[in-house]
C-alpha cells in the first residue's frame, strides 16, 4: 500500500543528504581545531613542514616546557580563571536584578531608563578605554584582579537579555508570594531565578567566553607578567626573529580548551536562553 507523505515529511533520501551536509559542515568547523591540537605536539620544523603532518607528535613535554620557561603559565591560568569566573558570577547577579527590576516592576521613568541602557550598545568599547584608565588610577586599582572585574559588571546585553527573559514569567507568581507575606529578596531568589536558569546558563556562558578571550584592557591596565591573563601572556610569545610555533599552538590550545568545556556542558542552557527572551506572557 502506498504511503501519504504529508508536505513535511523528510524521505529516506533527503535524510541522508542531510546528515552527509551536516557532516561536512562539522568537519569544517573542527578541523581548525584538530590541526591546533595536532601542532601542539609538533616543533616548529615539523609544522612548517609541506605537506603538513597531520598525526600527533612527541614534543608536547618540550613545548610545554618552552611555555613555562617563557610565561608562568599555572599563575595565568589561575589569573584568567579568578577573573573569568568571579565577572560571570557577579554579572548574573547584577545583570539579573537589573533586569528583573526593568521587567516586573512599575515606576516613573523605566522606558527611558531601559532605553538609555540599551543606547550604551551603540558606543565603542575604545572610547571608554581612556577614561577608565584614569579612573582605575585615581581609586589604586591599576595592575589588580578588581580593575579588569568591575567596570563591565553591569552590561547592557546581560541586562538585556535578562529582561527579556524575565518579562515571560508569569507575574500572577509573584503577587501569589507576595500575598503569602514573601519578601522581595524572597521572590527573586527563591521563585524568579530558579526558573531563570536557561538564561542564566546562556548568560554565563557569553561573559565567560567575553572575559576569558578579553585582551586590550588586561594589557592597558595590568603592568607586570604574574598579573597577565591568558590572551596578554600569549601575546608577549610572539617574538621578533623567532618564533617557536609548537609553544604558541600549545598555549592556544590551554586557552582554548575550557572555553569547549564549559559550552558542551551548558550548550543546551545556552540555546534555551536565546530563544526564551522571544516567549510572551
Amino acid at each position: 500500500m502506498r504511503k501519504n507523505f504529508k508536505p513535511g515529511d523528510v524521505t529516506g533520501t533527503r535524510l541522508i543528504v542531510y546528515y552527509i551536509v551536516l557532516i561536512l559542515v562539522a568537519f569544517v568547523s573542527l578541523f581548525p581545531f584538530y590541526v591546533m591540537f595536532v601542532s601542539s605536539t609538533l616543533s616548529t620544523s615539523q609544522i612548517l613542514n609541506i605537506p603538513p603532518h597531520l598525526s600527533f607528535g612527541n614534543q608536547l613535554l618540550e613545548n610545554f616546557k618552552n611555555l613555562s620557561e617563557k610565561i608562568n603559565i599555572v599563575r595565568v591560568i589561575f589569573n584568567s580563571l579568578f577573573i573569568a569566573i568571579t565577572y560571570t558570577l557577579l554579572t548574573l547577579l547584577l545583570d539579573s536584578m537589573a533586569g528583573y527590576a526593568l521587567a516586573k516592576y512599575e515606576f516613573k521613568g523605566k522606558s527611558i531608563i531601559f532605553g538609555i541602557i540599551i543606547s550604551t550598545l551603540m558606543v565603542p568599547s575604545q572610547v571608554t578605554l581612556v577614561p577608565m584608565f584614569i579612573m582605575m588610577n585615581k581609586i589604586g586599582w591599576q595592575n589588580t584582579y578588581w580593575a579588569i572585574i568591575f567596570p563591565a559588571l553591569a552590561n547592557a546585553f546581560g541586562i538585556f537579555l535578562m529582561r527579556q527573559n524575565m518579562t515571560s514569567f508569569p507575574t500572577a507568581l509573584i503577587e501569589a508570594a507576595r500575598i503569602d507575606g514573601c519578601s522581595e529578596f524572597g521572590i527573586f531568589f527563591q521563585i524568579v531565578m530558579p526558573n531563570m536558569k536557561p538564561a542564566l546558563g546562556a548568560l554565563g556562558i557569553y561573559n565567560f567566553m567575553s572575559q576569558w578571550g578579553n585582551f586590550m584592557w588586561p594589557l592597558i591596565i595590568l603592568a607586570t607578567k604574574d598579573m597577565y591573563t591568558l590572551p596578554v601572556a600569549l601575546a608577549s610569545l610572539e617574538g621578533l626573529m623567532y618564533k617557536d610555533y609548537g609553544m604558541m599552538m600549545l598555549g592556544s590550545t590551554i586557552s582554548t580548551i575550557p572555553i569547549i568545556i564549559i559550552f558542551l556542558i551548558f550548550q543546551r542552557q545556552f540555546v534555551s536562553g536565546l530563544i526564551g527572551g522571544s516567549i510572551k506572557e
